[in-house]
């Protein structure tokens, strides 16, 4: 699988560190351990079909991107930069 950066263009997937789905940038608010921790840190989607994942360029300029992908045909849909957001 190749994603292409919006900094550094198209790069393999080995340059790359999966960091999951993109509501792992959803944390929860409470201070102290809970439910909502624990299903947080814990419990993970497997879907079969389009998904949002974050990425980090790791090998590369180091930015963190969230990519739009396929997880059935693997195609990737689109790249771009995590601080843009995720609307």
């Amino acid at each position: 699988m190749r994603l292409k950066c919006p900094l550094c263009g198209d790069r393999d997937r080995r340059e790359f560190y999966y960091m999951g789905h993109e509501t792992y940038l959803d944390r929860p608010a409470d201070p102290d351990w809970s439910e909502a921790w624990d299903a947080y840190l814990h419990l993970r989607d497997n879907p079969a079909g389009p998904t949002r994942d974050l990425w980090q360029h790791e090998a590369g300029c180091g930015a963190w991107l969230l990519v739009e992908r396929d997880t059935v045909t693997h195609d990737v849909l689109s790249v771009r930069l995590a601080r843009e957001g995720t609307a």
